[in-house]
């Protein structure tokens, strides 16, 4: 790649998840010969790590500070869990691109006491389930009611540590991240939940790249690392939510999909509340435009 550029300062946060983002898209730039660094950003979710997600107050918990410094040029890019960002950027900021799809189902990760085979899901009665996602809690209710749910936070491996150390007996995590940090599971029992049942957060599996929109220079190297078809997808997904004006406390589920003769088909999942009763539907169409609007009239009707 034919562009002339100084050392490209990667803004990320510190969690193992992240730098493994922040290391892949280093080592995307070296391949086409750019250097670049890593700049690591606390984040107000990273520091408020005893509150539930619906208790944090305000949108971008977890990119708002890492934006700021982008605004600053203290960075030139922010990478960010595309599910976290709030769709819309703050001014001057834009999503230059995006990256592949890892798997954007979720796991239900159960430890082997918990484990029953005649139960939906195989998870034992009145079972502990962690989550902190107003999402998950609303749709692991309506598979099964008579589970207790507890919030959780913290890092990929130190949930799985708090799952071992038998605060629970399950727990909902995303698969890209246990799939990318290639966790051991060995010692739980996993269940791969089906992303057009169990439906994910808008763009889950999903990296955003996200830069000043005065920046030609950052932006024109990004666009060789853009996914087309992964955008054309998250594109509906994050619209729907848009339109519903919500974000991170928003018990809602988007998937989108295009199949090998070019149709879109979405999945979409929305409660009022985590403990409200979930709407499910599936819209499909030939083309992505209108499609957003076509699930939202579905979810509202």
């Amino acid at each position: 790649m034919d562009l002339t550029l100084s050392k490209i300062k990667i803004g990320t946060r510190g969690s193992k998840l992240a730098l493994w983002q922040a290391n892949y898209v280093q080592s995307e730039l070296n391949r086409n010969g750019i250097a670049s660094e890593l700049n690591i950003i606390k984040t107000k979710g990273d520091r408020i790590q005893h509150l539930g997600f619906d208790k944090i107050e305000g949108k971008g918990f977890f990119t708002k500070e890492i934006e700021e410094a982008l605004l600053r040029k203290e960075i030139d890019i922010a990478v960010h869990s595309m599910k976290d960002l709030p769709t819309e950027s703050p001014e001057g900021l834009c999503i230059t691109a995006v990256s592949y799809r890892e798997n954007p189902a979720d796991w239900l990760i159960i430890k082997p006491s918990a484990v029953e085979d005649q139960q939906l899901l195989k998870l034992k009665k009145e079972a502990i389930v962690g989550t902190s996602s107003a999402r998950r809690k609303a749709q692991m209710l309506d598979f099964r009611p008579d589970v207790q749910l507890k919030d959780i936070r913290g890092n990929v491996p130190t949930r799985l540590k708090k799952l071992a150390d038998g605060g629970f007996d399950a727990i909902l995590l995303a698969a890209a991240g246990l799939s990318r940090l290639e966790l051991d599971l060995s010692g739980f029992h996993v269940v791969k939940l089906n992303p057009k049942e169990f439906v994910p957060a808008p763009a889950q599996g999903v990296l955003a790249y996200q830069t000043r929109i005065e920046d030609k220079t950052t932006r024109r190297i990004f666009k060789h690392l853009h996914h087309k078809e992964t955008a054309l997808a998250t594109n509906v997904e994050r619209k729907i939510l848009q339109l519903l004006e919500g974000g991170c406390h928003m018990p809602l589920g988007a998937y989108c999909e295009q199949d090998q003769s070019g149709n879109y088909h979405v999945w979409a999942a929305k409660a009022d509340t985590w403990d409200s009763p979930v709407k499910y539907i599936r819209h499909s169409s030939s083309t992505h435009h209108g499609l957003a609007e076509a699930v939202l009239e579905k979810l509202k009707a």
